[in-house]
């Protein structure tokens, strides 16, 4: 008899952690992670490819995990230090994306991300540094009026593109058009980021 005992707790205990998985995250989940067998950084420098430093990838990393802090405090000015002023999505400009930011916080609360990179790319021409960070993830609140947790967006296989400007790597939209490791027939659905 108390085997079965033993049995009912586990398997109430195993249908609790699954059903608390399928919910959206909570701020204790990390906003960014690479995923394992993430591929390996290249720089790709005046035509030739080499294998990208440690530090670009921690750089990236806390770019967006700053960039989550102001997110989950519903920062925009914070947020918006994290646009290039050259931010240039299909013709969405810094202004566009920050009102876009605007309503999200007015209509939702508890807003946060989820970023899993799976792929890293960095080009240097002369001096201007650009990444490309392929990413599954997602974007979350709750409903102001009712509190119903809800996804905001969702992602897979999007390319975040960056630039390295003085002061840390920035949001940088898709300004040169294509980035040199999407296929020209990606449709672009994901500006926040």
């Amino acid at each position: 008899m108390k085997g079965i005992y033993t049995l009912i707790a586990t398997v109430i205990l195993a249908g609790c952690l699954l059903v608390g998985r399928c919910h959206h995250p909570t701020p204790s989940v990390a906003a960014v992670e690479i995923a394992e067998g993430a591929v390996a950084a290249v720089e790709i420098a005046e035509g030739a490819v080499a294998a990208a430093d440690g530090m670009v990838i921690k750089e990236l990393v806390g770019a967006f995990d700053q960039a989550e802090v102001a997110l989950q405090h519903a920062d925009l000015e914070a947020l918006m230090r994290f646009y290039a002023k050259d931010y240039n999505y299909h013709g969405l400009k810094r202004a566009d994306v920050r009102r876009v930011w605007d309503e999200v916080f007015s209509h939702y609360g508890e807003v946060m991300s989820t970023h899993v990179f799976t792929e890293f790319r960095v080009v240097r021409t002369g001096s201007v540094k650009k990444a490309y960070v392929t990413c599954a993830g997602g974007l979350y609140g709750s409903e102001k009026g009712t509190g119903k947790p809800v996804i905001i967006d969702s992602w897979a296989g999007e390319v975040h593109s960056l630039v390295k400007e003085r002061d840390g790597w920035k949001f940088l939209g898709n300004v040169d058009g294509a980035s040199p490791v999407v296929p020209p027939a990606s449709a672009p659905h994901h500006p926040l980021f």
